[in-house]
């Protein structure tokens, strides 16, 4: 018995004949080629600034967009309502101590800002009196305490881009908080160096921010 294969390959030597050999190898390489083809990835539009702020900038729909010089990059948004409860406990904390120290100075959830030509929404920021008041007038703040939630969707190629971002930037520290497993990556040394803190060790933002020391356990208190 011959095998569906066998059986076409036949068909294709009885139709061809004598040029068998030179077309059916013709055929395969455009066959190839076609699929390639379909196969490739078209490079994704780029737009402007102004018409980023007009499409993207106020959009709701579940997820985040960040203009990366020209390219809309659209991801989850990692803070779900179900983790609300750490977005508070540490905004609790901050100005709590924030009212012992007398510091001026906020945290910031989801502030458009750039970094180098790639605008980002980091889930919170920490900016000081002087670069709030800097924004107000449209200039550019780089905040140095930087604290990203990171969730199971999120694409870990994009969460790389997005520390270079921080880095480049010169961001001091960041924060990579982990729900899923209860710990928090602390990067630390312009965002270079990187301890993994879990339970009752304390997660610290100093020196950027004096006395915020905080342990993963309070981070996920419910």
């Amino acid at each position: 018995m011959r095998d569906a294969a066998g059986g076409e390959q036949n068909q294709l030597h009885r139709g061809f004949g004598e040029n068998y050999h030179f077309f059916v190898p013709l055929l395969k390489t455009k066959y190839m080629v076609a699929i390639s083809k379909k196969v490739a990835p078209k490079p994704p539009k780029k737009i402007s600034w102004e018409t980023f702020q007009k499409r993207y900038l106020t959009k709701e729909n579940g997820y985040k967009y960040e203009w990366l010089d020209g390219i809309v990059e659209k991801t989850p948004y990692a803070m779900n309502k179900n983790q609300f409860y750490i977005l508070q406990n540490i905004l609790d904390f901050f100005y709590s101590l924030k009212i012992k120290s007398k510091f001026k100075g906020s945290l910031i959830p989801e502030g458009d800002t750039f970094f180098g030509k790639h605008h980002r929404r980091p889930d919170i920021a920490y900016y000081t009196q002087q670069q709030i008041k800097d924004a107000s007038n449209d200039l550019d703040a780089i905040p140095l305490f930087v604290i990203e939630v990171i969730s199971t969707s999120d694409q870990m190629n994009k969460v790389h881009h997005k520390m270079n971002d921080y880095r480049n930037a010169g961001v001091s520290i960041v924060w990579h908080i982990f729900p899923e497993l209860k710990e928090v990556h602390v990067y630390t040394k312009k965002a270079t160096q990187m301890k993994i803190i879990k339970g009752k060790n304390l997660c610290s933002a100093e020196p950027v921010i004096k006395g915020f020391k905080i342990s993963v356990d309070d981070i996920f208190k419910q």
